[in-house]
């Protein structure tokens, strides 16, 4: 079994460099880590809507660089800060997945960092595609 790893010289807020792989690919799966509504090593700023888009933004330039699209995705996994953000969650993230959605989780927790949103992910696809 071969394993890639992609991203794996990062930095998150503040500079300070991160001790994870953006994703991990291993005979045709693709882990893809949590990721936020972050740009340039800081969260943006703006309401769920914006770090909604954002946050399935930098998921899906994950899955670019490795060779996937989001239509390989088989799971997501979805933190929101605030349940209240649930049904604006939701009508940002049918845009991205409505015609192809992937098995899916979506829980409250409180963040690690100051973001209203994280989603991981894992796509498959053949090797021969």
């Amino acid at each position: 079994m071969s394993i890639k790893r992609y991203g794996t010289v990062q930095t998150g807020a503040g500079g300070k460099p991160l001790p994870f792989a953006r994703a991990v690919e291993a005979d045709g799966w693709l882990y893809v880590s949590g990721q936020v509504a972050m740009e340039n090593g800081e969260i943006i700023d703006g309401n769920i809507i914006a770090q909604t888009h954002k946050t399935i933004a930098n998921v899906l330039t994950i899955l670019k660089e490795a060779g996937y699209r989001a239509e390989d995705i088989v799971r997501v996994g979805v933190w929101l800060d605030d349940p209240r953000d649930f049904w604006s969650f939701n009508k940002i993230y049918q845009e991205y997945f409505g015609e192809h959605p992937p098995a899916r989780a979506c829980v409250q927790s409180s963040m690690m960092v100051d973001c209203k949103v994280e989603i991981d992910c894992v796509a498959y696809k053949k090797k021969d595609q």
